[in-house]
């Protein structure tokens, strides 16, 4: 038992002593890691080129010696701590001080003062460590550092650093709203062209909207179309009536192929006349929508007693290439690119394919066609009339031809808008500061057309106009050529214009006005019609029609 003990004893003290002895030699290799890195680090340090601050601070050191200093400086000099933080403050303030300059010049400001005071005053950062005084005793020497020397540079130091603080201070706002202004500037005119390229995509998609065949337009015309079919015996021809000739009553010229768009005109001419049992309306349409045309009118006859005729070009006869000059220029293989090839007119305005329609020049034609009248009104297929319009064929014309609402103002709507001032023949003919005047509402003065022979003198202008170089593409200018001089002006509240593209129109004009225009692309039956005006169209449409409801309208 006693060998047992002692054993145990000697066992304990063993590892009770090797524990110091594993500590002092982690110690002493720890001890010696960090003395191999301190003298590796002072190799580099000591080894290193001359070394600069940065090119903006001007302030350069010695290299070598300031290196030496900075390492040594916790042991040797506890100046050598304030010296490398005024140091670092200087070189702060002069980066500052050049970045504003940089602002004020890339922003191109008014303050060539302040720039030189921002350029002076990094100069002088730069230049103060070269001073002789204090380049020798602080930065060239190995020697302990003159406080004194210390003390004097730093209070300069700080001057400059204070001026320059003074100097951000009250120019910092400045600065700060030129960037913003700056950077507002750019995201404007970024954002201007972003709308211009929408407002141009905008009326191009609006374009195609208003030149193109709505669905519902299509649908209406097929089932119509089909009930004349299915129902021939219903639809027969019949033999005119001693009323579409009778120079007594008030006669309407409507020319168009859009079914609901003519019935709406003729339902709001009805409805507000006095007298609408003395109420003729010459309907005249193209061959295709022709059995549409009647039926519409059949199913749902003209009420208090109004009278409906209803024509195709085609039932025109003398309206042939040899007589008209558009249908000669239509078939002449020198004009088919003026009127089928070319998007754009001369002015870079898109071309209407609807110009090149008949049914758009027979206003022309209005004396052959109706040779027994000796007035007739002329309404587009886009108008609403909303009030009773016989006293236009009491008014006095003065022996003019046309009565028709002028819609110039200012320079606008002047001849030389619409005509080529620059072609001799028109320039010697026209006055280009006279004043234009809309289709849409127009009374025409038959008499007066035939002894003026004004078709001969549209012939005559049409037939020089071949090439396209005499007026834009549309129906006003050969208009204005035909009834130059010949127009009365009539007063505005009997033709407002401007519902199909101004949404700025008063209601109290639209409310006394005779007859709303709706031109312009928005048209009332298109999605794309404005909605504050639509009303004043759809309340004249027919809604008991049946297939005004299947073909969808959205009324």
């Amino acid at each position: 038992m006693a060998v047992v003990v002692r054993s145990g004893r000697g066992g304990g003290g063993s590892a009770s002593s090797s524990a110091p002895r594993n500590f002092v030699s982690y110690r002493i290799f720890v001890s010696a890691m960090f003395t191999l890195l301190f003298f590796a680090t002072a190799s580099v340090l000591f080894s290193s080129h001359p070394a600069h601050f940065s090119d903006n601070s001007g302030m350069q050191t010695t290299g070598r010696a300031y290196m030496q200093r900075t390492f040594l400086a916790l042991k040797s000099d506890p100046l050598k701590t304030r010296l490398d933080l005024m140091h670092k403050q200087a070189n702060d303030h002069i980066v500052l001080v050049n970045a504003y300059a940089a602002y004020a010049r890339k922003l191109k400001l008014e303050i060539s003062k302040q720039l030189k005071m921002f350029e002076d005053l990094a100069q002088n950062f730069s230049d103060l460590s070269t001073k002789p005084t204090y380049h020798t005793a602080l930065f060239e020497t190995n020697e302990p550092l003159d406080e004194e020397v210390l003390r004097q540079f730093e209070k300069e130091v700080k001057d400059k650093v204070k001026v320059a603080r003074l100097i951000i201070a009250d120019t910092k706002e400045s600065y700060d709203n030129q960037l913003k202004i700056q950077k507002l500037k750019d995201t404007i005119f970024a954002v201007q062209d972003l709308l211009t390229k929408a407002k141009k995509n905008g009326a191009f998609a609006s374009l195609i909207a208003a030149k193109s065949t709505p669905k519902s337009l299509h649908c209406l015309a097929m089932r119509l179309m089909g009930d004349r079919i299915a129902n021939p015996e219903k639809y027969r021809d019949e033999e005119p009536k001693p009323e579409f000739e009778d120079p007594l009553l008030y006669h309407y010229a409507i020319f168009s192929d859009n079914v609901i768009a003519v019935s709406v005109v003729v339902n709001s001419t009805v409805k507000n006349a006095e007298e609408p049992w003395k109420h003729v309306f010459h309907i005249v349409t193209d061959k295709m929508n022709l059995a549409a045309m009647t039926v519409w009118f059949k199913k749902k006859p003209v009420e208090r007693g109004a009278f409906v005729e209803v024509k195709t070009v085609e039932g025109y006869t003398f309206l042939n290439s040899s007589y008209v000059p558009v249908l000669r220029q239509m078939e002449s293989a020198n004009s088919q690119n003026l009127y089928f090839g070319a998007t754009r007119d001369a002015n870079n305005n898109i071309r209407n394919q609807k110009h090149v329609s008949m049914l758009n020049h027979l206003r022309f034609y209005l004396p052959e066609m109706y040779p027994k009248l000796h007035r007739i009104l002329l309404l587009d297929d886009d108008v609403v009339v909303q009030k009773d319009l016989t006293a236009l064929w009491k008014l006095d014309m003065d022996g003019k031809v046309n009565g028709a609402v002028e819609t110039c103002f200012g320079s606008f709507h002047r001849y030389a808008h619409y005509l080529n001032f620059s072609h001799p023949s028109i320039r010697e003919k026209f006055n280009p500061k006279a004043c234009a005047w809309a289709f849409g509402l127009n009374i025409f003065d038959l008499d007066a057309w035939r002894r003026e022979k004004l078709t001969d003198k549209y012939h005559y202008w049409q037939d020089l106009n071949e090439d396209g170089g005499l007026w834009n593409s549309g129906m006003l200018p050969p208009g204005l050529i035909t009834f130059y001089s010949r127009t009365k002006s009539l007063e505005k509240k009997w033709h407002v214009r401007g519902l199909g593209y101004n949404p700025s129109i008063s209601m109290d004009e639209i409310n006394a006005a005779a007859v709303i225009h709706f031109n312009g692309n928005m048209k009332p039956w298109l999605d794309i019609a404005m909605n504050q005006f639509k009303h004043l169209w759809t309340k004249y449409v027919d809604r008991e029609m049946d297939y005004v409801q299947l073909c969808n309208f959205g009324l």
